[in-house]
């Protein structure tokens, strides 16, 4: 492995690693506000990373560094996962609560794509940072005359795995995110259904297997708008 390629990968592993205890952070966060204390208890309640990594070794370090030693010859990208504890039996009685735990993840990750979206138009607005001829997850703005830093490189990883990570964890098929949420349109009743009905059957395994074939599909639309949100004008395609 070269040094840029190793440089990279700890780019990659900074923006991972912050974005995914952001998203595990505001799942405890908001679980705490609404009455649980399961995973405040547990430390989850923080973007020290350390009480995240010690629930989840695997997920947050082991997982993540392969992913990247297994693709970097291809440009090197990052897998992983992280999990924040909660009281299954304080989910039954409160779902509306738990709907907005569900919904505090993916939410902060929206938050973080829209700050390093705005980072890089302040640098921008400052001369310091210009639009890319093409982009790359890598490569979403670079510096003014061209050529390429660490904070670009930072930013534009930020920017579309935050945007990655917010669409995925919204689909709402069991075990993801968007499952606990989508009972926000529902009543309660029928929510508190549909959420037992998921957690049942070994369906987990087959909601990721649909949700992996799936968000192809859905999620280079989405990225496609966001460019255009990003730099008005530019034809993306």
């Amino acid at each position: 492995m070269t040094y840029e390629a190793l440089t990279l990968g700890i780019v990659w592993y900074m923006a991972f690693l912050f974005s995914t205890v952001c998203h595990e952070g505001a799942h405890a966060l908001v679980a705490l506000w609404g009455g649980d204390r399961t995973a405040f208890e547990g430390g989850q309640v923080s973007l020290n990373p350390v009480p995240h990594v010690r629930r989840e070794p695997f997920g947050l370090v082991l997982v993540p560094i392969l992913s990247y030693a297994l693709s970097y010859k291809s440009g090197g990208w990052m897998i992983g996962w992280a999990s924040a504890p909660y009281d299954v039996e304080w989910s039954r009685r409160y779902p509306r609560r738990a709907a907005w735990m569900a919904l505090a993840g993916p939410s902060a990750n929206l938050l973080l794509a829209i700050l390093s979206g705005t980072a890089i138009h302040v640098g921008m607005a400052m001369g310091k940072l210009q639009a890319p001829s093409s982009v790359n997850i890598t490569h979403m703005t670079e510096l003014a005359g061209g050529g390429v830093s660490l904070a670009t490189t930072f930013l534009s990883i930020l920017f579309f795995l935050n945007l990655l990570l917010c669409v995925f964890n919204l689909l709402p098929v069991p075990p993801l995110d968007g499952v606990q949420a989508s009972t926000l349109l529902m009543g309660e009743a029928t929510g508190r259904r549909f959420v037992e009905w998921t957690r049942g059957g070994g369906l987990g395994i087959f909601g990721l297997l649909i949700a992996w074939y799936a968000f192809g599909y859905i999620y280079e639309p989405l990225f496609l708008l966001a460019l255009k949100l990003l730099y008005p004008g530019l034809h993306c395609h």
